[in-house]
C-alpha cells in the first residue's frame, strides 16, 4: 500500500518539462565588488535548462525556444536574482552583468563543503519539518555540525559527539549502541525524521555519513511520531550536493585504530538536476584491554532527481557491517575493594571470545513538491533491517577473593521497521496576523525478536581470579541456532503506530510574537494489544524582547510505546509525558555567537526500569540477567541549561554549556521509593571547546589550537549508591587538538585525555560492583585532501 501511495504521489506531482532548440543565451554573474562568482547556479524556470558559471563567473546556455522567461541566478551565501528575458529564434540574447548581495543570515547556515561559522547553524533540517529560525521556537534545539565533529576528531557518535549540548551524556552499555540520556531519560536515535530507536539499537552512528545531528529538547510528538518527554536527536546524513565533493581522509591512532574514508558528490549532468554523493568507510579499532578489536565498514550513496523546477525526488541507501566483541569492557569486583581497584587495562574476557556481528541495512526514498513560494509537500518512506548474531560476557558473582564466575550469553537479534510520512508546509495571512501551518501524516510499524535465553559458565576448568588473571583457559559453548530465530527468541515487541498531526503558529507585530498551536491524534497498537487512541496538545509562545533577546514558554505532551518485558507478561503501559518549559535566547556579535537558557519540569508516567526482584538464572540458581521491567508510578526531572557556541572573532570559536538536572521517583505503590533518584543523569555537567585558527596574514596562518574539557558532578549510570547517593567519583576529562590546513589538505592531531586520568562509569548493584574504563592518554592524527 505504501509503495502504491508514492508512486502516486510521484505521478501527481510531477510536472511536464517544455524543450526547445532556438536561440543561446549568455551573462556573467558578480559580486558587488565586481569579483567573478564562479559555479554560481543559472536556471531558466518551468524549462528545467540551466547551467553553472565559470572562474570568469560567465555563463551560456543553448537551444532555447524562442518566448519570453524568467531566469534565477543563486549561490550559497547570497541573495537568489530573478529577472526576466527574451529569446529569439537563431539569436543569442546578451543578459547585463548580475550583481549578487551577500545574505547575511544564509551565511550563518550550513554550506556543502563547509561552514562560514561551523558553530552556528540558525535552521533545523527540513527533516525536522520547521521551517522557522531556530531562534524564534519556542523550544530548545541545538546542532551540532560536521565540521565540529572533525575538529574533535569524532568518528561514532559514542566518542563524544553530544559533549557540545547541555545536559547530554552516554550511559554505557555494550558498545555498539548509543544508550545517550538527556534531561535523565533516554534519547531516541532518529535518523532524517524517523524514530528508529530498538531496545538494543540502532547500531551507533558513524559520522562518515552524518551531516549533522540535531538535539531536541523537549516533547516533539507534534513533529514526530512516538516522541520522547526529554527529547530526541536527529541524525541529518549527507545529501547529494550540486557543488563537486571530493575528499579522502586516512587516521590512525593509539591501540592500532586506524580508519580510511571517502566522500564524494557532484551534479551528473550539466543542468544540475541529477545529483549524487558516495560515502564509504573502513575502520580498524583497537583498544587499551586486550582481546577487544574489532572492524567496522559502511557504505552511503544517495541521488537525487529534480523531476522539474518544483519536484524533487531523492533517494539514499546505506549498509553497515561490524564485528566486535559485545560487553567486553565490562570489570567486575567485590564492592569492599571498590571501583578501579583493578588496573584500568584489565579485562574480563579471554582469548578467542567469540565475536558477533552486526549488519544494518536502511533506505529512503522521499518526494518534495513547491507547489508555490507559500505552500509544500513531502512524502518519506523508510525501511531498515538489522541483524545481529553473536554473544556477551557477564560475571554473576565474584567472592572477596576476586574469585569470579564468569558467564556468556547467546545474542542473536534481528530488527525491521517501515516508516511512511507525508507532509505539508504553508503560509497565509488574516488581516494582518500570519500563519504558518504545518499538517501531516505518520505511519511505523516495527518488530523487535531476540534470543538471549542460552547461556553457560566459561571457567569449568580452572576458576577465573580477578587479582590473579590468568587467560586461554576458557570453554565457550556452542549454541543452538538450528531453529530460526523466530521459533527460538526469548524477547520481543512490536507495535503500529499512526499519527495525524496539525499546528499553526501565528505571527503577530511583524513576526515579534509568535504563539504555536498544535495536536496530535495517535493509534498506537503494541503488538498483541488493543489499539490505544490519544490526543496530546501542544502550546508555545515566543516572543522577541530585542533584536538579540527572544523569550520563549511551552506546555506540551508526549505519548509513546513502552518496548519493556514486564514478569507478568502483560504487555506494558504507554509511556505519557507532559513538560512546562521557559527560557532565554540571545545572539552576539552580528549573530556569530548565540546563547539559550532554558528551565523545565517534566512529568513523566509508566516509566520502566529494571526489575531486580525478578532475575533470569540458570538450573543452580545463579542469576545470569534481568530481562524484566517494572513501571514506577510518576517519576519528575527538573533542571536548567545553559547553551553558548558560536565565533567570538574570525578566528576564535567556543562551545560552552552547562546543565543541572534532578531526576527521582515522585509517585509509585511503594512508598519507600518515593524521592529516590533515577539513574542516568549527572546533577551538574559541563562541557567546554575551543578553538583557535590562525587565519590573518603570518607565518602560523593556516594553523589552529583546539581545547575542550568534560566535567560532571554528582553522576549516576544504572543505579545510585547506598542513602540515594552517588557513589561514583567527579568526572573530569581534558583534550585537545593542533592542525594545519589549506584549500586541498587537512592534517590534524588530537590529544585525549591529557592529564592521563583513571576514567570510568559504573554502578553498585549490592552484591558486587562494576565499571568500564576509558582509555589513558592517547592521540588520532588525521590527514584529508580535497581533489
Amino acid at each position: 500500500m505504501i509503495k502504491n501511495l508514492i508512486l502516486f504521489i510521484v505521478i501527481l506531482f510531477s510536472s511536464g518539462i517544455t524543450f526547445g532548440q532556438r536561440g543561446d543565451l549568455k551573462g556573467s554573474v558578480v559580486t558587488k565588488n565586481n569579483e567573478p562568482i564562479t559555479s554560481a547556479n543559472i536556471s531558466i524556470l518551468k524549462t528545467g535548462k540551466g547551467t553553472t558559471t565559470n572562474t570568469s563567473g560567465e555563463y551560456l546556455i543553448k537551444n532555447i525556444k524562442a518566448g519570453t522567461y524568467n531566469l534565477k541566478v543563486s549561490f550559497i551565501g547570497y541573495l537568489t536574482k530573478e529577472i526576466s528575458f527574451i529569446i529569439k529564434a537563431d539569436e543569442t540574447t546578451s543578459l547585463p552583468q548580475i550583481t549578487l548581495q551577500e545574505d547575511e543570515e544564509q551565511l550563518n547556515e550550513v554550506l556543502v563543503n563547509g561552514h562560514k561559522n561551523p558553530y552556528v547553524i540558525k535552521k533545523a533540517s527540513s527533516s525536522l519539518r520547521l521551517k522557522t529560525p531556530i531562534k524564534q521556537l519556542p523550544q530548545n534545539v541545538q546542532i551540532v555540525s560536521s565540521e565540529l565533529l572533525e575538529n574533535q576528531m569524532v568518528t561514532n557518535i559514542l566518542e563524544g559527539a553530544f559533549r557540545n549540548v547541555s545536559g547530554v551524556s552516554n550511559i554505557e552499555h555494550w558498545g555498539a549502541f548509543a544508550r545517550i540520556n538527556m534531561r535523565g531519560f533516554r534519547l531516541p536515535a532518529f535518523r532524517n525524521g524517523v524514530n528508529i530507536q530498538d531496545s538494543w539499537g540502532p547500531l551507533s552512528e558513524d559520522m562518515f555519513m552524518v551531516d549533522r545531528i540535531e538535539f531536541v529538547k523537549g516533547p516533539s510528538g507534534f513533529m514526530m511520531a512516538a516522541g520522547e518527554p526529554g527529547g530526541f536527536y536527529n541524525v541529518v546524513t549527507k545529501k547529494p550536493t550540486e557543488q563537486k565533493t571530493a575528499n579522502i581522509s586516512l587516521m590512525a591512532g593509539s591501540y592500532d585504530t586506524y580508519r580510511a574514508a571517502v566522500d564524494l558528490g557532484g551534479s551528473l549532468t550539466d543542468d544540475k538536476r541529477f545529483l549524487s554523493r558516495l560515502n564509504v568507510m573502513y575502520q580498524h579499532t583497537g583498544s587499551h584491554r586486550d582481546f577487544e578489536d574489532s572492524e567496522r565498514y559502511g557504505i552511503a550513496p544517495s541521488l537525487s532527481y529534480k523531476i522539474s523546477d518544483k519536484t524533487t525526488f531523492l533517494t539514499e541507501f546505506s549498509y553497515q557491517n561490524l564485528d566486535m566483541i559485545q560487553g567486553a569492557a565490562y570489570v567486575f569486583a567485590p564492592v569492599s575493594r571498590g571501583y578501579a581497584s583493578l588496573d584500568r587495562n584489565f579485562t574480563m574476557i579471554d582469548k578467542n571470545f567469540p565475536s558477533t556481528k552486526i549488519k544494518e541495512v536502511s533506505i529512503l526514498n522521499k518526494l518534495s513538491h513547491q507547489f508555490n513560494e507559500n505552500w509544500s509537500i513531502e512524502a518519506q518512506y523508510v525501511a531498515m533491517n538489522f541483524q545481529q548474531e553473536g554473544a556477551t560476557p557477564w560475571t554473576y558473582s565474584i567472592d572477596e577473593n576476586g574469585n569470579a564466575d564468569r558467564w556468556i550469553n547467546i545474542g542473536d537479534a534481528i530488527s525491521t521497521g517501515e516508516y511512511f510520512q507525508i507532509y505539508t508546509n504553508g503560509k497565509f495571512n488574516t488581516g494582518g496576523v500570519e500563519h504558518n501551518i504545518l499538517a501531516g501524516f505518520d505511519f511505523t510499524e516495527k518488530e523487535y525478536i531476540a534470543d538471549f535465553s542460552q547461556a553457560a559458565s566459561i571457567d569449568v576448568i580452572t576458576p577465573f581470579n580477578t587479582f590473579d588473571p590468568v587467560y586461554g583457559n576458557a570453554v565457550y559453548p556452542t549454541f543452538d541456532r538450528s531453529l530460526p530465530l523466530e521459533q527460538r527468541k526469548s524477547y520481543g515487541y512490536g507495535n503500529n503506530i499512526r499519527s495525524f498531526y496539525a499546528q499553526d503558529e501565528l505571527k503577530f507585530l511583524d513576526n515579534k510574537i509568535r504563539l504555536t498551536l498544535a495536536g496530535r491524534h495517535t493509534q498506537l497498537t503494541p503488538q498483541g494489544s488493543e489499539t490505544v487512541n490519544k490526543f496530546t496538545p501542544r502550546v508555545g509562545l515566543s516572543a522577541d524582547i530585542t533584536n538579540q533577546i527572544t523569550v520563549y514558554g511551552l506546555y506540551d505532551q508526549s505519548f509513546l510505546a513502552e518496548s519493556a518485558a514486564l514478569f507478568s507478561g502483560e504487555t506494558p503501559k504507554p509511556v505519557e509525558g507532559t513538560i512546562y518549559e521557559g527560557g532565554f535566547k540571545t545572539s552576539f556579535f552580528d549573530g556569530k555567537l548565540q546563547a539559550a537558557l532554558s528551565a523545565y519540569l517534566i512529568t513523566k508516567n509508566n516509566l520502566a526500569t529494571t526489575d531486580y526482584d525478578n532475575p533470569q538464572t540458570d538450573e543452580d540458581g545463579n542469576i545470569t540477567s534481568y530481562p524484566f521491567s517494572v513501571q514506577l508510578g510518576e517519576v519528575q526531572s527538573k533542571g536548567f541549561e545553559f547553551d553558548l557556541q558560536g565565533q567570538i572573532t574570525d578566528e576564535l570559536g567556543i562551545v560552552l554549556n552547562y546543565a543541572n538536572t534532578n531526576v527521582e521517583i515522585t509517585e509509585d505503590t511503594n512508598p519507600d521509593l518515593i524521592g529516590n533518584k533515577i539513574a542516568g543523569h549527572a546533577k551538574h555537567m559541563t562541557n567546554g571547546w575551543v578553538n583557535y585558527n590562525f587565519n590573518k596574514n603570518t607565518a602560523l596562518k593556516g594553523f589552529g589550537l583546539s581545547l575542550g574539557y568534560q566535567y560532571q558532578i554528582d553522576r549516576s549510570s544504572w543505579a545510585w549508591g547506598t542513602d540515594n547517593e552517588t557513589d561514583l567519583p567527579d568526572y573530569f576529562r581534558l583534550d585537545g587538538g593542533i592542525n594545519w590546513k589549506n584549500d586541498t589538505w587537512r592534517i590534524g592531531l588530537n590529544i585525549n585525555n591529557i592529564l592521563d586520568e583513571y576514567l570510568y562509569s559504573g554502578a553498585n548493584y549490592g552484591s558486587y560492583l562494576y565499571w568500564q574504563s576509558e582509555p589513558g592518554i592517547n592521540g588520532r592524527l588525521s590527514v584529508s585532501y580535497k581533489f
